[in-house]
This record gives C-alpha cells, sequence and structure tokens, in this order.
C-alpha cells in the first residue's frame, strides 16, 4: 500500500508529547513491512523553535516531508500550526498514494489536505490520540472548532481508530452530532505501541543519578508534558503523603503551564527533583534510573509514556483516567483514583518493598511484549486499512480491531 501520514508534528518533535512517538510509531512499523509510508508535516520542534533539519529526508523507510511555519506566535499561544504550502504539497503527493492518515483532529492541516483528499476519492483514516475531550485542555478552542470547523472534516473521515473503548465513545458521540454523511464512518480500537527493543538493556543509571543527585534511593518517575491534566500536583502530594523519607520524585518534561505551581508545593523538600525537557538519551538515563512510574492524570488517550516505563520494567501508578486497567489485573502495578490519599499509598506500597517491585517489573515487560509492540499494531493499521479500501461504506456496524 501507498500510504500517507498527515501530522502537525513529527521525529524529532518529541516536546509534543505522545503523538509525536504514536505517528513515528505506526508510520516506521509499516515501513517496515514494505508498505510506501510517507509522512506530511511542518517544521515545528516544540511551542517556539521550527526544525533546522532538511525539508525532506528517509528514516527508518519513512519518507518526511517538511513544510515551514509562518508564525510560531500561534503554535506558542493555541498550538495552532501555519503551514506554507501545505495544500499545494498534498495536491502534489495524494494522487499517488492508496490512503490518507491524518493525526489528531482539530488541525489546520486536517482543513487543508481532507478536502483534497476527498475530491480524488482518497479514503481517510483518523487517529484522534486522546484529544477530543474538551476536557483534555483548551477547552473554548475546541468548543468554537467544533461549531464552525469540526462538522465538515468529520464528514470527510472514511474511519476513526480510537485507542482505547473509552475513546471509542467519545467518537461515537461526537460523530451523532456532526451529522450523517451517505456513507458513515466506521470505527476501530487499537492501542498505541512502543519498540521493546529500545528498552532492552538501558544505559547504566549511574550518571544521570549523579547529576541530578538521587543516589541510591528509590525513584519515582513522571516523564510528560507538565500540564493540569496530567495530575503533576496530585503526585507532589501524594509522593510527600507517602513519608518514604529515603525516595526520590524525578519530574521530566517540558513546562505547559504548571511548573510554577509544581515548584510551589515541592519549595523545601530537596527529595523533588525537576529536570524540565530530556532528549532521547536522557530520557532511557532517567528511565534506566527509576524504581517506579507514577501518572495520576486527570484524563489520558492511551499514555506513550506509561507504555515505555512498562517496557523499561517499571511498575506504574496511574490513575483510572488512563484508561488501562490491565496494569493491575496484569500486576505490573496499580490503578488508583487521582487523589493524593489514594496515590499515596500505592507509591509507599512499592517504595518500601523491592521485592515487590522487582515482580511488577517483570510482568510490565511481559503486557508490553503481549498486547503493545509497533509490530502488532502494525499488523492491525494493515487490516484497518485494507478494510477501508475493499469496505462498502454504507455499512453502518462499527468495527472493532482489538488486540
Amino acid at each position: 500500500m501507498r500510504i500517507l501520514h498527515l501530522t502537525p508534528y513529527y521525529h524529532p518533535a518529541y516536546a509534543f508529547g505522545g503523538v509525536v512517538r504514536a505517528a513515528e510509531g505506526m508510520a516506521a512499523s509499516l515501513a517496515a513491512k514494505g508498505h510506501q509510508v510517507t509522512v506530511l508535516t511542518t517544521d515545528a520542534l516544540d511551542q517556539t523553535t521550527r526544525s533546522s533539519g532538511p525539508a525532506e529526508e528517509t528514516i527508518n523507510g519513512v519518507r518526511i516531508l517538511r513544510r515551514p511555519n509562518l508564525s510560531t506566535r500561534l503554535r506558542g499561544r493555541l498550538n495552532l500550526s501555519t503551514p506554507r504550502s501545505m495544500k499545494r504539497a498534498a495536491v502534489s503527493i495524494l494522487p499517488t498514494v492508496d490512503i490518507l492518515h491524518v493525526h489528531e483532529f482539530r488541525t489546520v492541516e486536517n482543513l487543508l489536505v481532507t478536502p483534497v483528499a476527498r475530491a480524488l476519492g482518497i479514503p481517510i483514516v483518523l487517529s484522534p490520540h486522546g484529544t477530543l475531550n474538551i476536557s483534555t485542555g483548551r477547552g473554548r478552542l475546541k468548543t468554537a472548532w467544533d461549531r464552525l470547523l469540526s462538522p465538515a472534516v468529520a464528514r470527510r473521515i472514511d474511519h476513526v481508530i480510537a485507542l482505547t473503548e473509552t475513546e471509542l465513545s467519545e467518537v461515537a458521540e461526537m460523530w451523532a452530532r456532526f451529522g450523517k454523511r451517505q456513507n458513515p464512518a466506521r470505527f476501530s480500537v487499537i492501542p498505541n505501541g512502543v519498540n521493546l527493543k529500545e528498552f532492552t538493556g538501558l544505559p547504566s543509571d549511574a550518571r544521570f543519578r549523579r547529576r541530578h543527585g538521587l543516589g541510591n534511593a528509590p525513584t519515582v518517575l513522571f516523564l510528560g508534558r507538565l500540564q493540569a491534566r496530567k495530575g503533576v500536583d496530585v503526585l507532589v502530594r501524594a509522593f510527600q503523603r507517602a513519608k518514604v523519607e529515603d525516595a526520590r520524585l524525578l519530574i521530566v518534561g517540558p513546562d505547559e503551564g504548571i511548573l510554577s505551581q509544581v515548584r510551589a508545593l515541592a519549595a523545601g523538600d530537596s527529595r523533588i527533583v525537576c529536570t524540565g525537557y530530556l532528549g532521547s538519551d536522557e530520557r532511557l538515563e532517567a528511565l534506566a534510573a527509576s524504581d517506579v512510574f507514577a501518572l495520576p492524570a486527570r484524563g489520558e488517550g492511551l499514555s506513550v509514556a506509561v507504555l515505555e516505563a512498562l517496557a523499561a520494567g517499571l511498575p506504574a501508578v496511574i490513575s483510572t483516567g488512563c484508561n488501562m486497567p490491565e496494569v493491575e489485573t496484569a500486576g505490573a502495578g496499580f490503578v488508583a483514583d487521582a487523589t493524593a490519599d489514594a496515590v499515596a499509598v500505592k507509591l509507599r506500597e512499592l517504595l518500601v518493598d523491592a521485592d515487590l517491585r522487582a515482580r511488577m517489573g517483570v510482568a510490565a515487560r511481559q503486557l508490553v511484549a503481549e498486547r503493545y509492540t509497533w509490530e502488532r499494531v502494525g499488523n492491525q493499521l494493515e487490516l484497518v486499512y485494507q478494510q477501508v479500501l475493499n469496505s462498502n461504506r454504507s455499512e453502518k456496524a462499527p468495527l472493532i480491531v482489538d488486540g
């Protein structure tokens, strides 16, 4: 198949979070299967910086085309692209592809490219990546966007890939509001994945521990963007209430509005370390240096950070909002309410029991190996693409592709 992925940001723009790693993992897994894969994206590197990389390159068998953003101000303030010549690129590329896969729903890229694909009869698949719900941030902008722009884009979509059953319900409800097209969209569930080999044989943790003053203390890791819905404030309070004096809390990620609040909560507590954003190598060092992963998020799609921590053999303490009950049922960690008291109980249980951490760490890697590898995700994507290409789109029954 000839596949075009459309995304506002791509490798190496990891500061934008799990969407970048998810799109990269999907594209690489499909290229490894022999498909012709192209990514059309922008030059955004983070909220204020443009990539200095080439406009076109091939990585892991994936052809990457970057179009420049006109404004970094809109990216920083509203997280909006301003891609120059994006529509022109789509007009050139789309006649040569079989299927278009777009990442995130409310994007300028979708406004520019999906009409071109629809006019050419190219089927369109959407991965919202957990961004549909208004509560995940920028609620006023999303509400206005949905009123003015979303219905037309939604009616162009042939198939929506949700990350979880929870997101599947959100998709079905939203698409019912947006109105019907002659051939209604179909829905499926495919989770995120990880490259398990990347987390086998992690680097030594000694240098990282020295650099950040962790000593030999058992360490809890938060890895992600510092925004309200991730529950970093809950984690800081939970860590302090767990009352494990020789433990450390390592907070890794770029600030998206709550760093000052986190620092205020952590004031005077030398056990809490904030590193800011870390690149790929240092990120692996942080995973190697940690003993427990924690994400008491108030709302998530399916966190790539959780999957990476599990792949690294870290037991996890996550919230019900992470939509991963299998972490607890597989014995790979605990699922708790996103409250400081509930999370503190589970953190303490793991921090004081090295044997429990070891057992859960083994179960964590096993869970990822069985359900969350990019190879497995690639197989599921192939199935959906083929069904989209071959299906009678008048069929209304939802399709569930479940690991």
